[in-house]
């Protein structure tokens, strides 16, 4: 179904490809990349550029999702696309030191080009993490270094992981439009399907203290809540047209706080009348992208956009922002709070970065992640105070123990 989608797709563009085509290089490998990848995706994403071992991932990624390309073709597309569109200048990592240590474990990832996307700490001490292109969760067990692949029918594109109370894992089905639970001990995975059809790119999940599952739609612009027992989901549209909302998590009173990646603005959510409040951010260019919320339930934003690390007191709607060390365009992404400092990761520095931010002195330190990163899109603690990484990129998950 999902070839005959694809190539639905490019038959239906044959005004737009020509045009298309005008704009890419010639050469071996132009035809397919302005036809047939056009039809999954815009074909223009290329132009983000990769390193020759970084279009290597990105291929086979690719070849996880079936895409409809023969098998011949593709070292002709990698070749194609290397020489063409090669990484772009990155900001070199700034490292500063400073009083904390912190030793990185990783684990490669046994399926290739899977691009583990979102961590979770389990109850159980083990990591699970979502192999978006691969339709798969993994189990991590760091005692023993063990790794086990829960594959997921119909490539589902499991992206945001949550735990409940019975240790079954809840994941976003950001390609179905659905809300899956994976029971661990039978590898069978159960789909709440979102009631709006038209909403199907569900992303961030967290569990508030009554046991109820919210998330957030970013291109459905809705926050939504499931209940379990029932089945019943709610979806609840954001007041800002394009908000985008992108990471969630639960405040110690159980209401859900939300990012807005396409404006300059943080929500939050009544539990139980489900009123939504939106906070905007004083630089109207701000795009906070992933969010931590400290022991006082004040926010800790990562600035994608603009290169900074925020702070929002929802109590006074005071904010505060700091400039990120690799600089403006280091790109801020996966963010936690644990042993009294912020935690994040720069994901566009090269190599990517691990930084912690000391609020009662405010300043800095930083470490390069070791196998370059590539790239922290979230993070999450575990029960030891650790931090978990998912490498989506580099095809790695991390455990970082801190002192």
């Amino acid at each position: 179904m999902r070839r005959l989608a694809c190539l639905t797709l490019v038959s239906g563009l044959p005004f737009i490809i020509p045009a298309l085509a005008q704009d890419f290089p010639d050469g071996p490998g132009k035809e397919v990349v302005t036809t047939t990848c056009n039809g999954c995706h815009e074909a223009s994403r290329v132009r983000a550029g990769y390193s020759p071992e970084g279009w290597r991932t990105v291929m086979t990624m690719m070849r996880n999702m079936d895409a409809p390309v023969p098998a011949g073709e593709w070292p002709v597309i990698q070749a194609y696309l290397t020489r063409n569109f090669p990484e772009p200048p990155r900001p070199p990592a700034v490292t500063l030191e400073g009083p904390a240590s912190a030793s990185f474990r990783t684990w490669d990832v046994p399926t290739p080009g899977s691009r583990p996307h979102d961590p979770r700490a389990a109850q159980d001490g083990s990591i699970w993490y979502t192999g978006q292109l691969a339709g798969r969760l993994g189990r991590i067990d760091p005692a023993s270094g063990a790794v086990k692949e829960f594959p997921l029918q119909d490539h589902p594109g499991p992206h945001g992981l949550a735990e409940d109370k019975d240790g079954r894992i809840w994941f976003t089905a950001n390609r179905a439009g659905a809300i899956g639970r994976l029971d661990p001990r039978t590898g069978e995975a159960a789909y709440y399907p979102l009631p709006d059809p038209n909403i199907r790119d569900p992303h961030t999940l967290n569990f508030d203290q009554k046991g109820r599952l919210w998330f957030t739609a970013q291109q459905g612009n809705v926050i939504g809540r499931l209940i379990p027992s029932s089945g019943e989901i709610k979806l609840i549209p954001v007041p800002t047209a394009d908000a985008r909302p992108y990471g969630l998590m639960i405040t110690s009173k159980g209401a859900p706080v939300v990012v807005e990646f396409g404006i300059n603005k943080i929500a939050t959510v009544d539990p139980e009348t489900l009123a939504i409040r939106e906070y905007t951010l004083p630089d109207a260019a701000a795009r906070p992208r992933r969010l931590a919320l400290g022991p006082d339930d004040v926010v800790w934003y990562t600035d994608f956009a603009r290169g900074y690390l925020g702070r929002l007191d929802m109590t006074t709607g005071a904010v505060k922002e700091w400039p990120s060390p690799s600089g403006p365009k280091s790109q801020p992404y996966g963010i936690a709070f644990t042993r009294g400092a912020v935690w994040y990761s720069e994901s566009f520095a090269k190599p990517n970065t691990l930084v912690r931010f000391d609020p009662a002195r405010e300043v800095f330190q930083t470490w390069t992640i070791p196998g370059g990163g590539d790239i922290v899109r979230n993070m999450d603690v575990d029960r030891d105070g650790n931090l978990l990484l998912a490498h989506s990129l580099a095809n790695r998950v991390s455990l970082v123990e801190v002192r």
